[in-house]
């Protein structure tokens, strides 16, 4: 079996459940298999948004972030369910309970995908054994499909997951990258997202092949210190370990403050505020994360202390998005006495790159639209200090809707 293995190196599995919460609610309720069925973010309503969709759904050209008005004139006999958010979680975690029974190197990623370090599981059998066994103990225990990717790395194993759906198992090797990876088209690469691809276009880079290639000063100059990171990838070099302690640490991304002196002025409580939600948004940057949950820490002068919290519909990370879930929240649970301490933290976190398939259509095109504003807000304060500029926040009162 040793032979099976590599003498130096690792044998990483990347595990990505099949359309996993339509088939939830298909193992839930087995009278919808075989049935195009679609999870919508609002099923009642005709711009409600599809979230994921079986693959019977599939078939009629229906798929992720299309109008559910769309979907349903594309398949008129379309079955739609709301999320359940709290099965997802539950089911979730059965997920990577099974998955620690293979190895104690297992590190969840999102909700339904998660890496496995198998490399001293040469007693269970060869890594494509042991694929087929939990791809298989998936299906009899919890009735869920699931694609898997065998690699010497994450990067690879990821990609490989990607390449068989459903109930794929591929193997990708270092050797295999010229002749599978490479002629592929860059957007198609893990990591590289749109805009992304929009900017290594401006320098001629349209496939992975391009990136591997690629000019280190050229891939800088339009998308910063990533750019070499990717090239990296793409020529197959990624050193990341399986980690299961990152989800723990990872969990929030937070920042609070000891104010100077009580404050009860509601104007400087969320002055306050909003600088803590320009930080939170900074450490999520640097860790590439966005939060699908605010929660916000109020500290009174007699030292009581609350915390509340709130469910996102769509996953964050921008400032003034961060700030307009915190000043919610504030605003509806401060009971007007002097403050001690502020905190906000973003809860829930989801790798940046893995988010775009949970945020709504509206969402995204409305962002976007935004985006060379960032931009330039993030140069100016870069060039001239954090205080430059600060995010305004509009209260529509009756005293501000009477002015010109």
């Amino acid at each position: 079996m040793k032979k099976l293995y590599p003498k130096s190196g690792r044998v990483i599995l990347h595990v990505d459940m099949n359309s996993f919460f339509a088939s939830v609610e298909i193992a839930d309720d087995p009278s919808l298999k075989g049935k195009p069925l679609a999870i919508a973010g609002d099923a009642k309503q005709r711009k409600g948004i599809i979230v994921t969709c079986s693959y019977e759904a599939r078939k009629y050209g229906v798929k992720t972030t299309m109008q559910l008005w769309e979907a349903k004139k594309l398949c008129p006999k379309l079955i739609v369910k709301q999320p359940n958010h709290e099965r997802y979680r539950l089911v979730s975690r059965a997920i990577f309970d099974l998955l620690r029974r293979y190895s104690d190197l297992v590190e969840p990623v999102s909700i339904d995908e998660g890496y496995v370090d198998i490399t001293d599981c040469q007693e269970l059998g060869s890594p494509v054994q042991i694929a087929e066994m939990i791809q298989k103990d998936l299906l009899n225990t919890l009735d869920l499909p699931c694609s898997i990717g065998i690699a010497p790395n994450k990067f690879l194993a990821k990609m490989a997951s990607d390449m068989k759906k459903p109930l794929g198992i591929t193997i990708l090797r270092k050797r295999d990258i010229p002749g599978v990876l490479w002629p592929l088209p860059v957007i198609e690469m893990h990591g590289v997202g749109e805009k992304t691809a929009e900017k290594l276009g401006t320098i001629k880079v349209k496939t992975i092949k391009d990136l591997a290639h690629a000019n280190d000063l050229q891939l800088q100059s339009v998308i910063g210190i990533r750019g070499v990171q990717l090239k990296e990838r793409a020529n197959g070099i990624d050193p990341r370990k399986v980690d299961p302690e990152a989800a723990a640490v990872n969990k929030s991304i937070g920042s609070s403050i000891t104010l100077p002196r009580d404050i009860s002025n509601q104007s400087e409580l969320l002055s306050v505020l909003e600088k803590l939600s320009a930080n939170v948004t900074v450490r999520l940057k640097r860790k590439q994360y966005v939060t699908k949950n605010v929660s916000v820490m109020i500290k009174y002068k007699n030292r009581e202390t609350i915390t509340r919290s709130r469910m996102l519909e769509n996953p964050i990370v921008e400032p003034h998005d961060i700030f307009k879930a915190a000043k919610t929240l504030f605003i509806k649970n401060w009971n007007g006495h002097p403050v001690r301490l502020l905190g906000i933290t973003g809860q829930d976190l989801l790798k940046a790159d893995h988010a775009f398939e949970q945020l709504s259509l509206f969402s995204y095109e409305k962002e976007a639209k935004k985006e060379p504003l960032y931009d330039a807000i993030h140069q100016m304060k870069k060039k001239y200090g954090p205080s430059i500029l600060n995010i305004g926040v509009q209260d529509s009162s009756p005293e501000d809707k009477k002015k010109p």
